[in-house]
């Protein structure tokens, strides 16, 4: 196999029906396969969600094999995925108490496993993230729902379909993707 980031996706569980095989970014599986059911990720890192347009709730995936999409907390098909690029360096995020960058705010630059904690903020609900790809986590200690950051500027974590979800730990993406 080549050093190509690559994901098989498959219709049915245990590696079944037909395949799809993917090496970037997917916003509609529905193009390609009635449902996923299960899928092998041949290189690389994903990111992998239960709604078309990378909505919904969402699963971070390594190199591995998933013989049915329950076996890593999914309830649904796998509706589109995100390719997780290789990242070298330093990695930076500012997170916001409130939406629109307001209120109390820290940057992170290293694994925070409970926010609230470390530094009494009461929520994240907007972030800026300089370097690096994250993922933040619903619950402490990595823990619960997910969500992944790549750079850029997060205004409100409302209006990307979080409405209600309290993040409370964020980890940097460091594995060899």
């Amino acid at each position: 196999m080549n050093k190509l980031m690559c994901i098989i996706f498959y219709e049915d569980r245990n590696f079944q029906g037909r395949s799809y095989e993917c090496m970037s970014d997917c916003s509609d599986m529905s193009s390609y396969l009635s449902r996923c059911a299960s899928c092998r990720v041949e290189s690389g890192c994903f990111m992998v969600y239960d709604r078309p347009n990378y909505m919904g709730n969402q699963y971070f995936l390594r190199r591995g094999e998933y013989s049915d999409y329950n076996s890593f907390g999914m309830s649904d098909s796998i509706r589109s995925c995100r390719l997780i690029p290789p990242h070298r360096g330093s990695y930076r995020m500012r997170m916001f108490e409130r939406e629109n960058f307001q209120g109390q705010s820290h940057e992170l630059m290293e694994d925070c496993d409970n926010i609230q904690d470390r530094y009494r903020m009461s929520d994240c609900q907007s972030c800026n993230v300089m370097d690096g790809h994250w993922l933040m986590y619903e619950q402490p200690h990595f823990r619960g729902r997910m969500m992944y950051l790549r750079p850029g500027e997060y205004r409100s974590m409302r209006d990307m379909g979080y409405s209600g979800m309290r993040l409370s730990s964020a980890r940097r993406i460091v594995d060899s993707c």
